[in-house]
């Protein structure tokens, strides 16, 4: 018997098939959110990209975290599809913001942040969310993601706001028709993927003052309009997760240190930590 574990972001999901031996097999997918992707989209997602030895593993439960899987409605919706899927009857769907919170925190009290593709936020008291900002998407919120970092690239390209030596990068990077640009913005299935897809451009340009000044600018809304709003936060560490969080650690730091805040870790994924988690689950049920 095994469990199938998915921590899925907005981009990509990981998946890992855990044995009741401790053995474990890994594999990626797609993001898959049920907001913005159908049943059948779903579907397609895992018959196309999960290519896992079904017909070798017998799984008894699914346990999947995700972007979007945090609305109890979504997570009914969602639920419904994975036992379809892979014939079982036990599945568990949780938000991304808890897989971020059990994976960096485990037992511990903090203010945990995801900043991928999109970006969320929450207090922790060890076991359950206890506080959690509205999350506005990718539409009208998600500061200090990807897709808040790439409208401001794209704004800074298309407004000649870049000098010129940014703009030779930008066009080296993407190209120099701005009709094309949008017309993949606004026809892509996931926009706030192809905006995330400039982030590049910016860790491939470190050092110039406008780059700087774009991630600044972006990493401290996200401290203003979540991470300050916590009163946790100046009590208890705050962690961070995700690509983009990884990718800036070093300004993280600098905006928790002008903050006075107590930096805990920055992971890039707390896959790693959720396999362990889940692993203990499953010894623990074996002895009782």
């Amino acid at each position: 018997m095994a469990i199938l574990l998915a921590e899925s972001g907005s981009t990509k999901t990981d998946w890992c098939l855990i044995h009741d031996s401790g053995k474990t097999t890994k594999y990626k997918t797609t993001g898959i959110n049920p907001y913005i992707q159908t049943k059948e989209d779903i579907f397609k997602v895992l018959d196309e990209e999960l290519k896992w030895p079904s017909k070798k593993a017998t799984i008894n439960s699914v346990v999947f975290y995700g972007a979007g899987a945090g609305n109890p409605l979504k997570q009914k919706e969602l639920k419904g599809y994975l036992k379809e899927y892979f014939k079982v009857r036990k599945v568990e769907v949780d938000g991304d913001m808890m897989a971020a919170a059990k994976g960096i925190c485990g037992d511990e009290k903090g203010v945990v942040c995801i900043l991928g593709t999109g970006s969320n936020s929450c207090y922790y008291n060890g076991s359950k969310i206890k506080k959690q900002h509205a999350s506005l998407g990718y539409i009208a919120g998600d500061e200090g993601s990807g897709n808040h970092m790439g409208k401001r690239i794209l704004r800074y390209y298309a407004y000649n706001t870049f000098d010129m030596e940014l703009k030779a990068q930008f066009e080296y990077m993407f190209g120099d028709n701005v009709p094309v640009i949008l017309d993949k913005l606004y026809k892509e299935l996931f926009p706030n993927r192809y905006l995330a897809s400039f982030v590049p451009f910016l860790s491939q340009n470190r050092g110039h003052y406008m780059v700087e000044n774009i991630i600044e600018d972006s990493l401290n809304e996200f401290f203003t309009q979540h991470v300050l709003k916590y009163r946790e936060s100046w009590n208890m560490p705050i962690s961070f997760t995700g690509s983009v969080a990884y990718e800036f650690r070093d300004l993280i730091k600098k905006i928790c240190e002008q903050s006075g805040l107590t930096l805990g870790k920055i992971e890039k994924s707390p896959m790693a930590s959720l396999i362990k988690y889940h692993k203990n689950k499953m010894l623990e049920a074996t002895k009782k």
